[in-house]
Order: C-alpha cells, then sequence, then structure tokens
C-alpha cells in the first residue's frame, strides 16, 4: 500500500518541513541548530518510518497497528503542515505576481485550512468510523413475481473485518445488531469479507455468525490473495481457508460464477446469481458470466451480486438480463465534501443507485474499510425492498 506512493509521501513529508524551515525558522525566528534539529527529528522519524512500510512484502502489514498508526501521524501532523505550506506558497505567488502587498494571505488561510483538516481528520478516525446508517431503497419491476412484492434483501459489503480487531469491534457489533433490526428476508454480501488474511474472519466469525446466518455472498478483491506474497500453493490454500470460513462457520452460501433459485410458499421464484470478482487493472477479474448464467430461465428475474461497479456497463448490461445488480469495493470513498468523492475520480457509478432502462445497479458505502476513516459517508446497510410494478 505505502510503497505504491513511497515517493510522493516522503516529498510531502520532507518538502512541507523544508518549507516552513527556510521562510519562518531561518528568516524570521533565527533558532539555533539545536533547535532546527529538534524540528527535523519528526520530519526523520517520519521518512525511516515511511521507508520501513514501504518495504514490507505484502500489501500491509500483518498488525494493522503499524499502519494505522502511520496513517494517524500523516493526517495528524503531517497532513496540515501539507497544506499550510501549498497555501503559504500561492499566498507569496499571489503577493509577488499578482497584488505586490506587504501581506501573505495564504499563511492566515493556510493555518485556518490546516487546523479544519486535523479537525476533520479526527472526527473521521473517532465519531465518522462508529456512525452506522440504515438507508432504505424501493424498486419496482414489472416483471417481479407477485408473491415477492415487499420482498426486503439487506445489502452489506466490504466489512473488511481485520479492521475492527481492538476497540472498534464495538463498531461491528453495532453493525450486526442493526441488520438483525431490519427482518429481511434475504441478506446478500457482496465482498471484502477480508483485509488480507482468513484469520481476520476466524477472530470475528461469532460477531457474524448468528446476524447475517443464510447470507448469499460473493468474494471481493480482498477475498483473493492479491494483497499478500507467496507460492501459489500457499495462496490456494489461504483463499480455501477463507471459502472455509465463509461457507462452513458462517454457514453463508457462496456464489462463485453461478446462481441459485429463492422460491415462494406461491411457488414463484427470483434468481441470485454472483460472480467472482470482476475488476479493471489492477484489481483481479475472475468473473465468469456463461458460467454463472447457466441452465438459468430466461425469463427469470434476476439480482446479480458483483463487488465491482465497474462491471454493471462492461459486462452485466450486455452480457445477463439481470434487473438489480448489488455492488459494493468503493466504499463511497469513505469520504464526501459538498457532494464530491474521491472515488469519482476513477469511477462514475461510485455510490447509489443507478439506472439504465429499468434495470437498476445499487453501489453501497460498506461497512468497513482498510483505512478506519470516514468523514460524511457512514458505514451503511442497504435496505432493498422489491414491488411489483402494476401493468397499465
Amino acid at each position: 500500500m505505502i510503497a505504491r506512493i513511497v515517493i510522493y509521501l516522503i516529498l510531502t513529508i520532507v518538502l512541507s518541513d523544508l518549507y516552513i524551515d527556510m521562510h519562518y525558522f531561518r528568516k524570521r525566528y533565527h533558532i539555533t541548530w539545536r533547535q532546527r534539529l529538534l524540528w527535523w527529528t519528526p520530519c526523520i522519524g517520519m521518512v525511516v518510518y515511511t521507508c520501513a512500510l514501504a518495504s514490507i512484502r505484502n500489501f500491509a502489514p500483518a498488525d494493522l497497528t503499524w499502519l494505522n498508526t502511520y496513517l494517524f501521524l500523516l493526517g495528524m501532523f503531517v497532513g496540515p503542515k501539507a497544506i499550510f505550506t501549498l497555501s503559504s506558497f500561492a499566498g507569496w505567488a499571489v503577493r509577488k505576481y499578482v497584488t505586490h502587498t506587504q501581506r501573505n494571505w495564504g499563511h492566515c488561510i493556510g493555518l485556518v485550512l490546516g487546523t479544519l483538516a486535523f479537525a476533520f481528520y479526527v472526527y473521521g478516525l473517532t465519531a465518522g468510523v462508529s456512525a452506522v446508517r440504515v438507508k432504505h431503497v424501493s424498486l419496482a419491476f414489472r416483471d417481479l413475481p407477485p408473491s415477492f412484492d415487499g420482498y426486503r434483501i439487506v445489502h452489506v459489503s466490504d466489512l473488511h473485518l481485520g479492521t475492527f480487531d481492538g476497540w472498534r469491534k464495538r463498531i461491528l457489533q453495532a453493525e450486526m445488531d442493526s441488520i438483525v433490526r431490519q427482518k429481511p428476508d434475504l441478506i446478500c454480501f457482496t465482498g471484502d469479507l477480508q483485509n488480507m488474511r482468513p484469520e481476520e474472519v476466524e477472530k470475528m466469525a461469532p460477531v457474524l455468525r448468528q446476524p447475517m446466518r443464510k447470507t448469499v455472498a460473493v468474494l471481493g478483491n480482498h477475498d483473493y490473495t492479491e494483497y499478500i506474497k507467496g507460492n501459489p500453493k500457499e495462496k490456494a490454500a489461504q483463499e480455501a481457508r477463507l471459502i472455509a470460513v465463509e461457507e462452513k462457520r458462517l454457514g453463508w452460501t457462496l456464489l462463485r460464477n453461478r446462481h441459485l433459485l429463492i422460491t415462494s410458499p406461491a411457488g414463484e421464484s427470483i434468481c441470485i446469481c454472483g460472480t467472482e470478482n470482476d475488476g479493471r487493472p489492477p484489481f483481479p477479474n475472475y468473473a465468469d458470466y456463461g458460467k454463472a448464467t447457466k441452465g438459468m430461465d430466461r425469463n427469470a428475474f434476476v439480482i446479480m451480486l458483483q463487488h465491482d461497479p465497474s462491471a454493471w456497463k462492461r459486462n452485466i448490461l450486455p452480457k445477463t438480463t439481470a434487473q438489480l445488480t448489488l455492488s459494493g469495493h468503493t466504499h463511497g470513498g469513505q469520504m464526501q465534501l459538498f457532494g464530491w468523492r474521491p472515488t469519482r475520480i476513477r469511477q462514475h457509478e461510485d455510490y447509489g443507485l443507478y439506472r439504465q432502462g429499468g434495470r437498476f445497479l445499487y453501489v453501497t458505502a460498506g461497512l468497513g474499510g482498510l483505512v478506519p476513516f470516514r468523514l460524511n459517508m457512514p458505514n451503511e446497510i442497504t435496505v432493498i425492498t422489491l414491488h411489483t410494478k402494476k401493468k397499465k
């Protein structure tokens, strides 16, 4: 994770401190070399910390405390300093080349923005990541069997159970309690149960077993072995271990390029179809839509479970007849400012309900994340109620 952006991180850490040192400590305050060394010590420590995390073979350390501590320091200290530096430099450029005034208003703006960033980060790490929202969505379909009118599906995704170790376990328990209160007819989970290792799921299985019993699930990109190093035999064993936990210990039905029928007391049925992760690079793509839909009635009402929402337009719409697709993966960017989410840069269908013709995609914000931070994008449980649209 850190290795992918290590150069940018080191530049951000060093250049911010260098700018403040050159423009303030050397020109204005003339501090001693001992005081300057004291200023540079945290910077040196952060550079060493960054390099150490970047040298890890896997995507993240096995003990996420090291990563979470690093992200805490990065957001609490490096981020605000970087914001102040950019604002101060922009103010200097405006003063020198545009306004030709003596005062650099970028200093004041930078202090305000840096303080706000600090406050938002603290909120996102505490109250933001603890919040759980239940979102209700009602959808009407002409071809939904009448006996499924009012059928309630709880859509859950992206638990990333390794992140709930320690004090955050109470957040996971609150999420499970919220699921139980919805009294769903069906629970669908759309992938990323673990961060990197099945041990995370095994540890949290007692919390999930009863609230999410009889869940229908698919795998997400984190549920494969893309984020740990090892030979093919070791990786296959890790994936088999996760699948065994889901199917045997949790009692879930895992759809790996296959479908199942749910039949009502009236004898009518709907089809739940699940494909393996269908991501764009660098995310894995193991989906086989032909295999998943083989033997399916052409007139069936189909709900597709697919972790990555980018597959909706790429493959699901042209290759299947699925009337409703449920996805996760994006976490809604885990933050939203004035309606903008960072995930919109890569993916248009990144959060919420989308429609094309009479077919729908719902992308949930999920219930967790590798990085324990949420800002104006709380953990989400989605209750989707199906209705039969009356024919005119």
